[in-house]
């Protein structure tokens, strides 16, 4: 029977699939990537834009890394399309090794994921450095802003809000700045979730 493990090295997550796949990080991932922050949390999900390396032990040519499109697939050699969003990394090694195993004596498979692109909040208007940040577990609106570097001169930090798509329509979530720092209102510190927008007018 098969055992699943967790290599944590450095910012890389790697699960395998198989008792002797020697995992090693991808010297060639951009720098800069946004970090995995999954370490603690083994069953996170791919999902679309996410980049994904696949180790096949012995076998070079199908291992590479590869992103996840839109469609939710990858590419592989042997395997055509294979699914992978909705996949935690290490049902994705089953799903890669299941299928080569028409090819392959007893395959050994190792998924890590490189970029979490799909599980995103962006942060926009008066703060320092706006941009996309990667959504850690847990994170709320008052940590994304500080991820941001903080607010401009001009920020109007009592009127700042959160754009997010519900039962496909946008919703505004008010967060007055002040009112969460000196606790008078700590339930608008909400906890965000993937493609949230924070707006600071």
């Amino acid at each position: 029977m098969r055992k699943s493990h967790v290599v944590l090295m450095g910012s890389l997550l790697v699960l395998s699939c198989g008792s002797a796949v020697q995992a090693h990080q991808d010297a060639s991932a951009p720098k800069g990537a946004p970090t995995v922050t999954t370490s603690s949390d083994p069953d996170y999900k791919i999902g679309p834009q996410d980049v994904v390396r696949i180790d096949v032990w012995k076998e070079p040519e199908i291992s590479r890394v590869t992103p996840v499109r839109p469609d939710g697939r990858i590419s592989l050699p042997l395997l055509n399309d294979v699914q992978a969003a909705g996949l935690t990394p290490t049902q994705l090694a089953g799903a890669i090794s299941d299928g080569l195993k028409k090819f392959i004596t007893n395959p050994q498979v190792t998924v890590g994921v490189t970029e979490i692109n799909s599980r995103r909040v962006y942060v926009t208007g008066e703060v320092l450095k706006p941009g996309a940040f990667p959504l850690q577990s847990g994170m709320t609106v008052l940590q994304a802003l500080t991820s941001s570097g903080g607010f401009t001169q001009f920020a109007r930090v009592k009127g700042i809000y959160v754009l997010r798509t519900e039962d496909g329509k946008q919703v505004k979530h008010l967060f007055n700045y002040k009112d969460v720092v000196s606790g008078k209102h700590p339930e608008l510190n909400i906890v965000l979730q993937p493609a949230d927008v924070i707006v600071v007018p």
